[in-house]
């Protein structure tokens, strides 16, 4: 669990135009989660670029990727990552515009704002398949970055995950003085 959360911070951290890192715990809530990695934008942050989209799966990605790194196996803590990034994955090609292949093309509809926010595509079944496979491969780029992040900062991956489990929660600037004491930053 230390290392999925600890994942999570790296890659923030060592992304440009992600959110800092303010908080690390591996204390269970009551939600079910077993921990979390809270990140907190420095200002009022209304519109998001293809590019802060994209680190934010990412940073999604990095528990999973540590999981897979560190400890070699899967476990199902990633589930609400997974959904958070697929998620977002979609309305990037669906509905922000944000696909090489589509464009500007409006491929789906919200319903119901303001009660959660159903969607439903408004496209061919081809089109769905094929919006499928630009989803899943923005999230094998989005996992691979990660995965590259992780390896090349194993030894403070380690690190921050001893203080992790030494102290249960650590704030973002430990964690912070934790990378600039490894030279990463």
């Amino acid at each position: 669990m230390a290392y999925h959360e600890i994942g999570h911070a790296l890659v923030a951290a060592m992304q440009s135009h992600s959110a800092p890192v303010h908080k690390i715990t591996i204390i269970p809530r009551t939600s079910g989660a077993l921990g979390y990695t809270m990140q907190v934008e420095s200002g009022e942050q209304v519109l998001m670029n293809r590019e802060e989209l994209f680190n934010r799966i990412v940073t999604l990605t990095g528990g999973r990727t540590a999981e897979e790194e560190i400890c070699h196996v899967v476990t199902t803590g990633a589930s609400n990552d997974i959904e958070q990034a697929t998620k977002l994955a979609r309305a990037m090609v669906t509905r922000y515009g944000m696909s090489d292949k589509y464009d500007m093309m409006g491929l789906e509809t919200v319903h119901n704002v303001y009660l959660g926010g159903d969607t439903s595509l408004t496209c061919s079944a081809e089109t769905a398949a094929a919006i499928d496979q630009e989803v899943l491969e923005m999230i094998r780029k989005a996992h691979e970055k990660s995965r590259r992040l992780i390896r090349e900062n194993l030894d403070v991956m380690h690190e921050a995950a001893s203080f992790l489990l030494e102290k249960e929660t650590i704030t973002g600037e430990e964690f912070m003085h934790i990378l600039h004491q490894s030279g990463k930053l």
